[in-house]
């Protein structure tokens, strides 16, 4: 289950609710949220509407809450919303969770490598490979890990006239 934020990666709704105030940051007028490094940029109007989300949380007046800093703070003193319960909420604002999850990741691997997707959201690289081939990716031929060495013994061909 994922929330697409336009240019932020998907993110499982378990890792969702786990956002803390802490990890929504205002820089000037823009408004960041540290969901990954580097911090992702939050669009208008999602920005806006975050920000009045954490101005008028639910939950927090009550006694087992009165200083959460959960981004959804639940009904339970020191836990966040239970993610079943914010994909029930979602649902009924519209926002269709479990195709947004498929549809968000399936972009995602269109536009980068499984490996990379992988890592990113917490998925493991068989999942992002095995979805990659279903949406038919182009990424097919991308090797994970550090390319910035070669490996041992290797000597690049020569070519041309030398």
């Amino acid at each position: 289950m994922t929330i697409p934020a336009y240019g932020v990666l998907p993110q499982p709704l378990t890792r969702v609710v786990r956002l803390t105030v802490d990890d929504v940051v205002r820089d000037g007028d823009a408004v960041r949220l540290r969901i990954g490094e580097p911090i992702s940029p939050v669009p208008a109007p999602v920005d806006s509407l975050l920000l009045e989300h954490i101005a008028n949380r639910d939950n927090m007046d009550t006694a087992t809450n009165p200083a959460s800093r959960w981004l959804f703070p639940g009904r339970r003193a020191g836990q966040p919303f239970r993610p079943d319960h914010l994909s029930a909420l979602l649902n009924k604002v519209g926002v269709p969770a479990a195709a947004a999850c498929g549809a968000a990741i399936r972009q995602q691997l269109l536009e980068m490598p499984a490996p990379v997707v992988a890592e990113a959201l917490g998925y493991h690289d068989k999942t992002t490979t095995r979805l990659r081939n279903e949406t038919g990716g182009a990424w097919s031929r991308y090797a994970p890990g550090d390319h910035a060495r070669s490996p041992a013994g290797w000597v690049p061909r020569r070519t041309g006239g030398s």
